[in-house]
């Protein structure tokens, strides 16, 4: 019997995870190594500095919430 190619390999794999209620998902990130891409994560630090800066409520509230979830303890 001739062996499976690595395309059918993949697709049983594949089968396998769907039968165990798994799907799969594709997700884009940035690329870190893009030029210009540490200069615009600094803007962005700037920008969320700034705004914390001028509604430190915001932050508060953030820090709150996070409290809140933390207390609650394993809850996944």
């Amino acid at each position: 019997m001739a062996q499976p190619t690595s395309n059918e390999r993949v697709q049983k794999h594949r089968a396998g995870l769907r039968a165990q209620g798994l799907r799969p998902v594709q997700i884009w990130v940035p690329d870190t190594r893009a030029k210009g891409f540490a200069e615009e994560c600094a803007r962005q630090v700037a920008l969320a500095a700034a705004a914390d800066r001028a509604a430190p409520e915001t932050l508060d509230f953030a820090e709150a919430a996070a409290s809140d979830v933390a207390e609650l303890g394993d809850w996944t």
